[in-house]
């Protein structure tokens, strides 16, 4: 299990690692002041599966937490291009956070590449461990012993995607998507769920109080052949949620959401 620790079969949690409590009663951001140190902390805005966009004052006290228990940060952005509000789409957008943090993201949630495997990580130059040496040249080392790097074909489309042309066209499925995800959060509200996400990313995270996830997963494909996420494979505190996806064509989700309202209502 190498660092994380045996799996606590009961709790469906890793013995060695620190799990941060982000809920709708926490903003979806964990008490900071209760949050023991870790050598490395894994945080992802906007987030999968919840779709929440973490808050510039949010990710201040993130990067300040970090910078007093020496602390590094590793921020998956993979759905900053689907931030619809002032939301920060890069850590970097925090005064200090070169000091602490490891960006990594990819062209797989924008640009259709999940099967083709592109995507980036920035080391800032800045980033040092507590005895001052550079976190780059460690991960260089290991980057350049393990990996000899992504296909040419995979790093020409994802040129291509940089052109203004191309990103162009990116960002016009990335709206297309928040569409999609739009019309199946105004699905399960107008149903009277508690609907999170489906603004800043391309998943409705819904909430089925009192209902075990796979229980309401299994009920909706029966009834409906809508396959949805259950919450709890996201990890325990997803119990008694779906996560709904709004990657499909438009005609779909609108035969979805029909069905949804047919079954719920």
């Amino acid at each position: 299990m190498g660092q994380s620790g045996d799996l606590k079969n009961d709790s469906g949690r890793y013995g060695n690692i620190k799990y941060m409590k982000c809920t709708p009663e926490n903003d979806f951001f964990p008490d900071l002041a209760n949050t023991a140190r870790t050598d490395v902390i894994f945080f992802c805005s906007p987030n999968n599966p919840s779709g929440h966009a973490a808050s510039r004052q949010q990710l201040q006290q993130l990067v300040e937490f970090a910078q007093v228990n020496g602390s590094i940060i590793v921020y998956d952005a993979a759905y900053a291009a689907y931030v619809s509000d002032s939301s920060p789409k890069s850590i970097y957008e925090i005064p200090g956070s070169r000091k602490v943090a490891i960006e990594i993201s990819s062209f797989s949630k924008i640009a259709g590449f999940t099967g083709v495997r592109l995507g980036w990580t920035v080391v800032p130059k800045e980033l040092l461990y507590l005895n001052g040496f550079p976190v780059i040249h460690d991960f260089n080392r290991i980057i350049c012993t393990s990996f000899n790097g992504a296909s040419n074909i995979a790093q020409a489309g994802g040129l291509a995607c940089l052109t203004r042309e191309g990103f162009k066209e990116v960002m016009c499925k990335v709206d297309y998507y928040k569409e999609n995800a739009k019309i199946l959060a105004e699905t399960f509200n107008s149903l009277g769920f508690r609907v999170y996400g489906g603004s800043n990313a391309p998943y409705v995270w819904v909430h089925f109080p009192g209902s075990r996830s796979w229980d309401v997963f299994n009920w909706i494909l029966d009834k409906t052949h809508i396959i949805t996420v259950p919450g709890i494979g996201f990890g325990p505190a997803g119990e008694g949620y779906i996560r709904v996806s709004a990657f499909g064509h438009r005609e779909n989700i609108l035969e979805a959401s029909k069905r949804l309202k047919t079954l719920l209502c």
